[in-house]
């Protein structure tokens, strides 16, 4: 058996002044970092949106800081008071409950806040729900979207959905799990049943779950009625839809106002995905069926 390492000695250098955007485990202590540590055990005020989980974790390493509530209902109380402190040349923490800080979290305000007041706003980087379900998906992550939580009610979530189903990029949203059957039926309505779809449950926790199917498949699974937990669903890049023959002959019509007919053939196959020398001959009828104007040549 290994013999356990002692525990990491924190770097007694004060960090320089500033606001620092802390990011705390989702989950598995140990995910918190060296970096994270040292920031929360000389910060003169740590931010967090709730004060009790924040002490819990600060409890779990030894250390104590003197907490400030900061969330929707608090931050116009305690986001004065963050300002105060960095004007005096002092050290502010924002964290949230899991994960890093703004990314669904509030905190943006008081962001701006302090850049615009001339302070220095320094992340420090860590444990992100969102990052680590994309990791582990299979999905395409050269290009995500990400989406927070879906409105809770069916038809504004099935409007709000209708608005990005032909994003070519993985989507990312929260939810929670008494909800989530109900938003995986409308994403499969909405967004296609036969689309790729990954439900990522309690990552990096005992019961961390990752659920792979058809987005039908997965609103159709019984483990998902209403689980337990923190929920990341992560939904496959949509596919563009085919242009109609009206479309064809409005993207024609506008390039042949500039271009001659090869070029622009050329030009609308590249913006629709069409054979160029089908669009040509399209091209040629349009403008024999136009009215004279000025040829900008063959």
């Amino acid at each position: 058996m290994a013999r356990a390492l002692p525990p990491p000695t924190l770097d007694d250098a004060p960090p320089a002044p500033g606001l620092y955007v802390v990011a705390t485990p989702i989950g598995n202590l140990r995910d918190i970092t060296l970096r994270a540590l040292d920031v929360l055990a000389q910060a003169d005020l740590v931010l967090a949106e709730d004060t009790r989980v924040t002490a819990k974790l600060l409890a779990a390493f030894g250390l104590s800081a003197k907490l400030e509530r900061h969330d929707e209902h608090a931050a116009e109380r305690s986001r004065p008071k963050a300002l105060a402190v960095l004007a005096d040349g002092g050290r502010v923490a924002l964290v949230s409950d899991a994960g890093t800080p703004l990314i669904s979290d509030p905190g943006y305000r008081l962001v701006r806040d302090a850049a615009a007041a001339g302070h220095a706003v320094i992340p420090v980087p860590g444990a992100s729900a969102l990052v680590a379900g994309l990791s582990a998906a299979g999905l395409p992550t050269d290009r995500f979207l990400f989406l927070g939580f879906p409105p809770p009610k069916s038809a504004a979530r099935r409007t709000f959905l209708a608005e990005v189903a032909g994003v070519r990029a993985t989507l990312a949203f929260f939810e929670g799990g008494s909800r989530l059957k109900d938003s995986l039926s409308d994403m499969a309505a909405v967004l296609g049943a036969d689309r790729e779809a990954v439900v990522c449950r309690e990552i990096t926790k005992l019961y961390e779950t990752f659920y792979r199917g058809t987005l039908a498949e997965l609103a159709a699974d019984s483990a998902l009625d209403a689980p337990r937990g923190e929920i990341v669903v992560l939904v496959a890049p949509g596919r563009e839809a085919e242009a109609t023959a009206a479309d064809v002959d409005t993207a024609l019509a506008d390039a042949l106002s500039r271009l001659k007919p090869s070029d622009a053939a050329a030009e609308v196959a590249r913006a629709l995905g069409l054979p160029k020398r089908d669009l040509y001959r399209r091209a040629m009828a349009l403008k024999a069926a136009a009215p004279e104007t000025e040829d900008p040549g063959p």
